[in-house]
């Protein structure tokens, strides 16, 4: 006889002693629940020829409407699923061009600063207009009280 060598991608023959005690209790259990799982799925495929050997004469029967109701169904769904996906490309659209101009440079954050500084500097001045303003009218007010 010719002496046993391995070949890769094949598993070594076992010595005498053949398969391990969890490899046939994993033989043992998955043996019926395979058997069960190929039952249950020949009974599927029965009761859905069945049923497609009983609808067969109702699709022909309605078909006048059932044609336009699934058209109008399919193309409802096309409008929805049409319009959802615009809508994501718009927002990541506006989320890329937002995150471009936050990135663009610290030009646009110091220009930010700029006008921020700019609109205080404004603030302060028109408070101080307001005191100046306030003052007069106080002296008015109280020069013509005095006459």
């Amino acid at each position: 006889m010719a002496e046993y060598q391995h070949r890769p991608g094949f598993m070594p023959e076992k010595g005498p002693g053949g398969p391990s005690t969890s490899q046939i209790l994993a033989v043992i259990t998955l043996f019926p629940v395979g058997g069960i799982l190929l039952v249950l799925s020949g009974l599927t495929l029965a009761g859905t020829l069945i049923g497609l050997t009983v609808a067969t004469p109702l699709f022909v029967i309605f078909s006048p409407i059932l044609v336009p109701a699934a058209l109008v169904l399919g193309l409802a769904v096309t409008g929805f699923l049409t319009s959802g996906a615009f809508g994501i490309t718009a927002l990541s659209s506006l989320s890329w061009i937002v995150n471009y101009f936050r990135k663009a440079g610290g030009g646009v954050t110091e220009q930010m600063e700029h006008a921020k500084s700019r609109v205080q500097e404004g603030a302060w001045h028109l408070g101080q207009k307001a005191k100046e303003a306030g003052h007069g009218i106080q002296s008015k007010s109280q020069e013509a009280s005095r006459t």
